[in-house]
């Protein structure tokens, strides 16, 4: 088969895996010479969720795989043409595209041929021959097979700036009846293996107990979650991020809305989610990293353990606890602003700044870009009180401030 096909197969076929942000790692500057940079500027190809705009060759190894799992289009039992690359046209292909400013560097994911350690080396060698004989300096991100033996995992932290596992589904019944081949308990503990490693790096980083030492995938481990496979609501899901992010240190958990399949089996359900329902995870998911929000809290917005569709979590949030509100942006602390529906972190900050030398007013929030249809009704002003407004009512005014206007999610295009 031509590389132009395979390339066409392959990195159509990787668009399903959501987790393919570059931040978070660290420069590769003790090497002399070398190709590329973490840093480096070029074609933008994906959309992270957090908003920024990277660049990344993003391919599986092969999408042949033993495993049969339901939701995958790529299972063994799936009637899709297949293909695989070779190591070194992986290689090639990654050098060649940088050379040519499309990319900033590589997502690497496959299907699992032969065995789990076959499958994994392959991945592990494509990272060494870029590092160790290229002296490829840019981004590296490898997906890892929970299965594969622990010295495998460990040789890839040495060569990829970020390793991922993904757990898929959020519950133990729903992998076992969607992925019977997957195990639950192998996924976690391939999980806590990382996160260890990962940590002693870091201390040794930190107290430089060597002259250089080791590095261990610095920009951290993240996983991926399919969201309306399984019959799980957005609070399990939420749930198990919960666990993950204080249990295994992850950098990020990525929410990827079931697509369907062709020749699908009878337990995934005909239809997809509202993409919006995506969207609100990743919502959901900042307030719960960032904004000091508990997942009860989360989800105190919504209604039969799902988040509200209409408006973004921390609004429909402030509507059920109108007894914190209104909120004094001139005296109450950070943690109190960051919950006001329509305040950024970064403008939280910025208010916080501008109030030591002024009292806010109104016009403060609209220099700032601030929805003021959004904050007025939940604040205190120098020059503003909100007016008393039932539920309802505020509701009605909020929705088409809160509209529903782009998915965070990555999009996948052509490198041809």
């Amino acid at each position: 088969m031509e590389l132009l096909r395979k390339l066409e197969i392959l990195a159509d076929a990787a668009k399903y895996d959501a987790s393919c942000a570059s931040s978070g790692t660290t420069k590769r500057n003790s090497l002399k010479g070398g190709l590329g940079s973490t840093e480096g500027s070029g074609i933008c190809h994906a959309y992270a969720p957090d908003g920024r705009c990277i660049s990344l060759l993003k391919l599986l190894l092969t999408n042949a795989c033993v495993f049969d799992c339901a939701y995958c289009i790529n299972r063994a039992s799936s009637n899709t043409q297949r293909a695989r690359f070779t190591v070194e046209e992986v290689v090639q292909l990654t050098l060649g595209f940088y050379r040519r400013n499309t990319i900033e560097g590589l997502f690497l994911s496959s299907g699992i041929i032969r065995s789990p350690d076959y499958t994994m080396e392959q991945v592990v060698r494509v990272a060494r021959v870029l590092r160790l004989e290229h002296g490829f300096r840019g981004y590296i991100h490898l997906k890892t097979i929970p299965d594969a033996s622990p010295e495998l995992l460990a040789e890839a932290g040495l060569y990829a700036d970020r390793l991922s596992i993904n757990m898929e589904l959020p519950t133990i019944a729903g992998l076992e009846s969607l992925a019977p081949e997957k195990d639950f308990r192998r996924i976690r503990h391939a999980m806590a293996g990382l996160r260890t490693r990962i940590e002693v790096a870091q201390d040794e980083a930190r107290t430089a107990r060597r002259a250089s030492p080791k590095k261990f995938a610095p920009a951290g481990q993240s996983t991926q979650m399919i969201v309306g496979a399984d019959g799980a609501d957005d609070g399990a899901i939420l749930g198990t991020a919960t666990d993950l992010y204080a249990g295994y240190r992850m950098r990020r958990v990525y929410y990827s809305a079931y697509s369907p399949i062709p020749d699908a089996s009878r337990l995934l359900p005909p239809t997809a989610p509202p993409l919006v329902r995506e969207h609100r995870l990743y919502q959901a998911d900042w307030l719960l990293r960032f904004y000091g929000f508990s997942r009860e809290e989360v989800m105190a917005g919504g209604q039969g353990g799902m988040l509200d569709l209409e408006l973004d979590p921390k609004t429909a949030w402030a509507l059920q606890s109108r007894a914190n509100f209104p909120v004094d942006l001139n005296t109450a602390p950070r943690e109190a602003l960051l919950r006001v529906p329509g305040l950024g972190a970064k403008t939280v900050d910025r208010l916080i700044a501008a109030r030591r030398h002024t009292r806010l007013r109104a016009a403060d929030l609209a220099r700032l870009r601030v929805s003021l249809a959004k904050v007025l009704p939940f604040v205190v002003l120098a020059d503003h009180v909100p007016r008393g407004l039932d539920g309802a009512g505020l509701r009605s005014r909020l929705l088409p401030a809160t509209a529903f206007a782009a998915a965070a999610r990555p999009v996948q295009m052509t490198l041809f």
